[in-house]
């Protein structure tokens, strides 16, 4: 296994479609190389912001083909693989083809609402299967269930092949008690932009981020800070990019940072529906914070 860098910035990667609708794979290949020639440490493929339930099966193995030709081994890559059947997620986990990758991020069961036994024994299932170390990932604003602490920190005890989790809550209070209580190999990556600082300074391990997509260098210099324990320069630059946040959240993910993409010349802002391309009043309002800060 390439090794996972324990302390990382990441980015949760768009996936970029041309007007047609197709994937357009020529800029998802400039999208690779920037975030890659920016210093990120590892690249998601196919998580909540790749758009990943719009794209069918073959879609979906050749973005993450597209991954793997692009980075030639020179970060460490995962891939979002999730679902709200445990059977067919089990059976899907029998037969992947996780060439070229290092861990497989599996997003919480959504629109089911499980409890949390129900949490925990999917997770367990998916790890008496899984072909490479796997992250959980809880993103209760999406998926309509939080997994708490205690489940999360069970999980990581009880389980052979989960290695951390990524915590989307934005709750402090449950970050910190995850952090408190974990196995000592267990890492803890935010999934949200606006408390990753704040939880990376009370010992989390980094994030899988939105806007590291569109500010690689500014945001992973402030999680480089906060994971150095500066916590007055990082809270500074917590504070630069907290409007920024809030743009790129004003029309929903990944519209905002589609838009910010698209400024940055590296592919055009198309969505795929139900979700719609940002407005021009977004584009525009981002337009300054994208040449300040790359």
């Amino acid at each position: 296994m390439h090794k996972l860098t324990v302390k990382s910035t990441a980015v949760a990667v768009i996936t970029p479609f041309c007007a047609d609708g197709s994937v357009d794979h020529d800029a998802l290949a400039r999208i690779i190389h920037f975030l890659i020639d920016s210093g990120i440490d590892f690249l998601v493929a196919l998580g909540t912001t790749g758009e990943s339930v719009t794209l069918t099966n073959d879609e979906t193995q050749a973005v993450f083909a597209t991954f793997v030709r692009e980075n030639k081994q020179r970060v460490p890559l995962i891939m979002g693989v999730g679902g709200n059947c445990t059977r067919s997620l089990v059976e899907r986990f029998q037969t992947l083809d996780t060439t070229g990758f290092d861990a497989i991020l599996s997003v919480t069961p959504y629109y089911n609402r499980p409890s949390q036994e129900g949490l925990y024994q999917h997770y367990m299932a998916l790890d008496a299967v899984t072909p490479l170390p796997l992250f959980m990932y809880n993103v209760p604003g999406r998926t309509g269930v939080n997994m708490t602490a205690q489940t999360t920190v069970r999980i990581a005890r009880d389980a052979k092949h989960i290695v951390g989790v990524k915590d989307a809550s934005g709750n402090m209070e449950q970050g910190a008690e995850i952090i408190a209580q974990r196995p000592t190999d267990f890492l803890v990556f935010s999934g949200d932009d606006e408390t990753a600082i704040p939880l990376t300074l009370l010992g989390g391990d980094g994030v899988i981020s939105v806007i590291a997509g569109g500010f690689p260098k500014a945001f992973k210099h402030g999680m480089d800070l906060a994971l150095e324990k500066n916590e007055a320069e990082a809270t500074r630059i917590n504070q630069q990019f907290k409007p920024i946040i809030d743009l790129l959240y004003q029309e929903g993910n990944p519209a905002g940072i589609k838009a910010v993409s698209q400024l940055l010349g590296l592919c055009e802002a198309n969505l795929r529906l139900p979700l719609v391309k940002p407005t021009d009043a977004l584009v525009a309002a981002l337009q300054p914070y994208v040449s300040k800060l790359n």
